[in-house]
């Protein structure tokens, strides 16, 4: 079994960074450059200005970015590219209102620890949001893309290895091995694949048509355009006066398959 989540993931292949691990590590090269630069540059009234800017706003940045992965995984790009961009671009307005609500509070505490004052909006309240708004916009994208990234690779099954006797799926943080046999069907979901077995279902992340080039040599058959089953856990097979098939498992469960793929279903040769 494996164990991780947005920070990352362990196992037998060792540590793999998740998406907000990434974040936060350019979060720390950012601040560290930008910082850097700025001293170099003498920006503000002394040395560690540039070092509180760009720390509270680099914290405040990855604190956020979990929020942006769960809105990528509530709106993922689809095939409305339009309703998608219009949905994120305007997440950027609270993202940015929260970032600034951050970085104004956690920069006034630090100059009040020292006696000083921090004029954080005296340029007006406006153009200090717009100014912000701008730079956070490109944060926005960035760390959505980086989200986006990986939930892609999720929704890729993992490759097949020779000889393998077991089917590994990626339920939440975990990884579970199952032998072909514990299944019964595997149906989509949405933006998810669920598996059914006789115990439990397991929902991933993923589409039909990638699981499906996968398990056709464990011996499932599409049987529905939504709805793969394992052939071998097949007891019988029914037509129905629509012209569709009544689907009796092993178990007694029945679905059913449609008579587009009739001909598959009763041709597949079992495992």
């Amino acid at each position: 079994m494996t164990s991780g989540g947005q920070n990352g993931t362990s196992g037998e292949g060792g540590f793999r960074p998740g998406p907000w691990t990434i974040v936060a590590l350019a979060g720390v090269v950012v601040a560290v450059v930008t910082a850097s630069s700025d001293m170099i540059e003498g920006a503000g009234d002394h040395w560690l200005e540039p070092v509180v800017w760009e720390v509270t706003s680099a914290i405040s940045i990855v604190s956020l970015a979990p929020l942006i992965g769960m809105a990528m995984l509530r709106w993922p790009p689809g095939a409305d590219l339009v309703r998608f961009g219009l949905i994120h671009f305007a997440l950027t307005v609270p993202f940015s209102l929260a970032h600034v609500l951050a970085i104004w509070l956690s920069r006034e505490a630090a100059y009040w620890a020292v006696g000083a004052h921090y004029g954080f909006f005296h340029d007006g309240v406006a153009i200090t949001l717009l100014y912000e708004w701008r730079k956070d916009v490109l944060s926005y994208a960035v760390i959505a893309l980086v989200y986006w990234i990986f939930l892609r690779q999720a929704e890729r099954p993992p490759p097949a290895q020779p000889g393998e006797d077991r089917i590994e799926i990626r339920d939440g943080a975990s990884a579970v091995f199952l032998a072909p046999g514990d299944l019964l069907w595997v149906e989509a979901a949405g933006n998810y694949v669920e598996f059914h077995t006789g115990v439990r279902s397991h929902l991933v992340r993923g589409t039909l048509a990638a699981w499906e080039a996968r398990l056709t040599a464990k011996g499932f058959v599409r049987v529905h355009r939504s709805r793969l089953v394992n052939r071998a856990r097949i007891a019988s097979i029914k037509p129905t006066p629509s012209g569709d098939v009544e689907i009796t498992l092993s178990d007694g469960r029945t679905l059913v398959g449609s008579r587009r793929y009739r001909d598959a279903l009763e041709s597949a040769p079992a495992p």
